[in-house]
């Protein structure tokens, strides 16, 4: 893109604290915080992030967090990691009470905190985009350290100690009424969210992810709807393994902007995880960096056209930390900000960075044009049309009801 084609610039805000870094599972964990280093670096080597992009807002009190997760289990987890390591026997038992421990969810020195300021960060914007006046020009907020999407009421799940998008949800629903679309691009389904607000008709969550059938955290069917008064707010799309650009891009234009434009929200917050990126490890989606910027695309449209712009997004998952997670955030961070993203990497940023990813990282921003051909991605392809109809019938019919009167 020439500078003559660059977007118009917007008040965008990134979030970015040091002390981010300090969520950290361990070296051998495949959430790790080098992914944001990475990142800010290539941001700031790019010359897309400039130091008064950036605002550091303060970690979450007690009283933030229990508006989603219960007394008994914050105070266990500030507990336990005042205690981490977790060497004693007693202790360990207690952990897992709680879904903490080795695996997904180690309890490291400081863990509570650390998780705490990933969820106050999240708070505090949502609060300022749904206050009249309080956020001024700036419409669009990233954190891309946020998104902990299956954390629980009571325990860990996924790689989330708490669930920072929950918790910003509740805020601004229970003290400001708002009206939220909650959409989930992450590979993994958005059970946490899900589960918090399925009997709320104030809460739309929309989560395209890999088919729980082939993928943690198992949950995402078509037939989740959600309960109650709530019924017709929880949309599941599941995809099918091997799903390709085209594949994702007709699902989303199919669903999402339908939906949105029926539920009328007065916010919009989004988990963009990249782990749907054909490289990433963990899972089996076949996308590149051109169908998850579509979906930044189509997100940024829908808050102007919906909301007065008013848009938080999350960084989410993403697991191959140097060659699919900087590139990502550096173009969702561009398309919130309407900055023109260079064609190529920073020869300094890949100098600094390969020899610790330990591979070739890429020279583009953007993957190349030629497609990921294969007939996983053909089965793929028949198997989300038929998931998209069953969508579509099922809800398009529901989120008319729902609709802000």
């Amino acid at each position: 893109m020439g500078a003559s084609d660059a977007p118009p610039e917007h008040a965008a805000r990134l979030l970015a604290c040091p002390d981010y870094a300090r969520y950290d599972f361990g070296p051998r964990h495949p959430l790790n915080p080098r992914r944001y280093d990475a990142s800010l670096d290539l941001l700031r080597r790019a010359g897309l992030l400039h130091d008064s992009d950036t605002v550091c807002p303060p970690p979450a009190t007690v009283a933030e967090l229990e508006l989603v997760h219960t007394a008994q289990y914050v105070e266990a987890l500030a507990r336990l990691s005042d205690w981490a390591p977790l060497t004693e026997a007693p202790l360990e038992a207690e952990a897992r009470r709680y879904g903490l421990g080795v695996g997904d969810n180690p309890v490291f020195p400081g863990a509570h905190e650390a998780a705490a300021l990933v969820v106050g960060g999240s708070v505090h914007v949502a609060r300022t985009l749904c206050t009249p006046g309080a956020s001024g020009e700036v419409r669009h907020f990233f954190h891309p350290m946020g998104g902990l999407h299956h954390g629980m009421p009571a325990r860990a799940s996924g790689f989330c100690l708490y669930n920072d998008p929950a918790v910003a949800i509740a805020a601004v629903v229970q003290e400001r009424q708002a009206r939220v679309l909650y959409i989930d691009l992450d590979v993994h389904h958005g059970d946490g969210v899900q589960q918090t607000f399925e009997d709320d008709p104030r809460v739309m969550t929309v989560s395209f992810h890999e088919s729980g059938a082939h993928l943690f955290p198992g949950t995402g069917d078509v037939l989740e709807l959600g309960r109650g008064a709530g019924r017709g707010t929880a949309v599941n799309v599941p995809l099918a393994p091997g799903t390709d650009d085209e594949s994702y891009v007709a699902a989303l234009e199919a669903v999402l902007p339908p939906l949105a434009e029926g539920f009328r929200p007065d916010v919009i917050m989004s988990q963009h995880g990249c782990d749907t990126h054909v490289w990433d490890p963990l899972a089996d989606l076949q996308l590149t960096t051109r169908a998850l910027e579509h979906a930044a695309r189509l997100v940024h449209r829908l808050a102007h056209e919906l909301c007065d712009g008013r848009w938080l997004a999350w960084g989410g998952g993403g697991y191959d930390l140097y060659r699919v997670v900087p590139r990502h955030w550096a173009l969702l961070w561009a398309e919130m900000a309407g900055r023109a993203v260079p064609m190529r990497l920073p020869d300094d940023w890949r100098l600094r960075w390969e020899a610790e990813a330990g591979v070739s990282l890429p020279e583009t921003f953007r993957d190349s044009a030629d497609g990921v051909a294969s007939v996983a991605a053909a089965r793929a392809a028949e198997a989300n049309r038929n998931t998209v109809q069953r969508v579509r019938r099922l809800l398009l019919p529901a989120s008319q009801r729902l609709s802000k009167p």
